[in-house]
């Protein structure tokens, strides 16, 4: 069988409301498309409405569902709860939450600013507890069961990895969530499950992370025992069987999708040690260039 195909029953999610927090682009968007493919209505956000709006037509018309736009900042407890309060209006009840939105850069630890540093926990962190606390808050209040959420961290949340210390401190942060909540919200009726990927690259992502032709002298796929990325299809069925029904009795999982990698070599980015201070100079000059071009 083709490890590309879809895996679920096309009414899988048929009756479900999601949100999909950075949902305009990247994996956020094939798992949106899958869940969509689903029977499920989805709610998508981010920072940048035009193109989460750009993403929602696309997306109905090859799906021929509901998709919907809400922009905000995950890092602001109130814009979480107006967009909330926005699905809920447009959808009725929410009935999963997933927790997608990240950010992460390259650098040695010694060369990042504080305010650097805390752009990462605010997004990956903090922005994963606002939503999550928003809309537990909502559904405990209002008696609402059944409801999911799911996190998306990585295999260096248990291990670390050197160069992405930020995210590897926050995302260690948003598992412990997962954890500590499956077990104290279980009583409410609310699971809550992670997916800890390896190397998924995605257009925007990978370019941002490893520019220019980083990406050829540090070939993540080469530290994948089964030597290959992986497929984003791969990633959205995982996805959608941990927000449906048939997934009831998992709860407080992480779910480790990468081929192996992390228990080949700890680390995603250990490997850069080899790089030399030169080019270190080099990455932050074409990064720097690349954010005042946008």
């Amino acid at each position: 069988m083709d490890y590309t195909q879809k895996m679920l029953r096309d009414d899988a999610l048929k009756g479900k409301t999601i949100v999909v927090t950075g949902g305009g682009s990247g994996l956020g968007k094939a798992m949106t498309k899958y869940f969509l493919e689903l029977g499920a209505k989805v709610a998508i956000t981010s920072r940048n409405l035009e193109k989460l709006k750009n993403t929602a037509q696309e997306l109905e018309k090859e799906t021929g569902g509901n998709c919907f736009p809400v922009q905000f900042d995950v890092r602001h407890y109130e814009q979480v709860e107006n967009m909330l309060a926005e699905t809920v209006k447009e959808f009725g009840p929410v009935d999963i939450l997933l927790n997608n939105a990240a950010g992460n850069f390259i650098s040695p630890t010694e060369r990042l600013s504080a305010n650097a540093f805390d752009t990462i926990i605010d997004i990956v962190l903090k922005g994963s507890k606002n939503c999550t606390l928003a809309f537990g808050k909502h559904w405990i209040d209002k008696g609402e069961k059944n409801k999911t959420v799911l996190n998306i961290v990585t295999t260096y949340a248990w291990t670390g990895s050197a160069y992405v210390v930020p995210s590897a401190t926050a995302k260690a942060g948003v598992l412990a969530m997962t954890r500590s909540l499956a077990v104290e919200w279980a009583k409410y009726g609310i699971r809550f499950n992670a997916i800890a990927p390896g190397p998924f690259p995605t257009k925007g992502a990978w370019d941002r992370l490893l520019p220019g032709d980083l990406k050829e002298k540090f070939d993540l796929s080469k530290k994948v025992p089964l030597k290959r990325v992986g497929e984003h299809q791969e990633l959205a069925n995982l996805a959608a069987y941990l927000v449906s029904d048939f997934s009831a009795y998992v709860n407080g999982e992480v779910i480790t999708i990468d081929g192996g990698e992390w228990l080949k070599g700890a680390g995603q980015f250990n490997l850069l040690e080899a790089i030399p201070e030169e080019m270190w100079d080099q990455l932050e000059a074409m990064i720097k260039s690349k954010k005042s071009v946008s």
